[in-house]
């Protein structure tokens, strides 16, 4: 039985080099060959969009996983009539693998470069599914986090540092910029998928190629979401680490009002006058503490009548 699947899964993939040939980015050979054989010849990553009388030429930004690593891989579709040809990474493009899987599972699909284009479309809109789910869930991981830094201690009672508030933000930056990659390669393959819909003329697919838009854009929606959501989370600790330093500065106000009074009458008394008449007096010396100590009082009354101290 092993030995039959794998003849066919073979067979089948002959049978698809015949509408999809694979190159890769350090495939100097197989580059010269696409470009003698079959006239495909890929524009730099740069220029985008392209288009010859043979092929139409579609960039696409794809973020994908590998173990714990999340990287953004360039690829690019040469959309013929009777081809399609794909320009992966010099280490290849693992979702393209998985468009197999969703060929042998959905035989309506036809197997031809439109066809195939479909599942290659499906395939890369479903890796950029897994990582928005991914970033959704460490945005959920973080909910204790920004919790901690509302409330200004954490859960063992310990009072919030400004680098663990830092951390946080560097933290939700690194979200930020992972799910705006994910809008980013969402545009591009909603553009790949349109391409793809103006060349196919058989219903059924055309069919299939609506869903795909549909659910690219679904997703789409679903990252600008969680993009909101980042920079609502980013403000939110950014007001919370404002309030602490205006918290500080308060402090350090109203220890200034309560000391200022008090220094400067010790500065009159520092002094070196000809003549200070209340040093003789019998209590000359317990009026001059009381007047200091009232002149710190009468500022700390003021300040907690309003309300400052809170």
């Amino acid at each position: 039985m092993a030995q039959h699947n794998q003849a066919g899964l073979v067979l089948e993939q002959a049978s698809l080099a015949r509408v999809w040939r694979r190159l890769r980015s350090d495939d100097a050979a197989g580059l010269g060959r696409a470009a003698a054989d079959l006239g495909c010849r890929f524009p730099p990553p740069e220029e985008g969009y392209e288009e010859d009388a043979a092929y139409i030429y579609l960039p696409v930004s794809v973020l994908v996983r590998e173990g714990h690593e999340i990287r953004q891989d360039q690829i690019a579709f040469a959309l013929g009539e009777d081809m399609v040809v794909t320009l992966e990474p010099a280490g290849g493009f693992a979702p393209f693998d998985r468009a197999l899987a969703i060929l042998r599972r959905r035989p309506a699909i036809p197997r031809t470069a439109h066809g195939v284009m479909y599942a290659l479309l499906q395939a890369a809109n479903s890796a950029s599914n897994q990582i928005l789910e991914l970033a959704s869930a460490a945005l959920e991981g973080m909910n204790r986090k920004i919790r901690e830094i509302a409330e200004g201690y954490d859960d063992a009672g310990r009072e919030l540092t400004t680098d663990a508030i830092g951390e946080t933000m560097a933290e939700l930056n690194d979200r930020e910029e992972l799910v705006s990659r994910i809008l980013e390669s969402q545009l591009l393959l909603a553009r790949a998928a349109r391409y793809l819909r103006a060349e196919v003329e058989d219903a059924e697919l055309r069919g299939l190629v609506e869903t795909l838009i549909s659910d690219i854009q679904s997703i789409k929606e679903h990252a600008g979401f969680e993009h909101d959501k980042v920079r609502y989370l980013q403000q939110s600790v950014m007001t919370s680490l404002n309030v602490r330093q205006n918290q500080v500065v308060k402090v350090f106000t109203i220890i200034t009002a309560v000391f200022l009074p008090p220094t400067l009458i010790a500065t009159f008394y520092g002094m070196n006058f000809a003549v200070m008449p209340e040093l003789s007096w019998e209590w000359g010396f317990t009026a001059t503490i009381l007047l200091t100590l009232l002149a710190a009082l009468l500022p700390l009354w003021y300040i907690k009548r309003k309300g400052w101290l809170r």
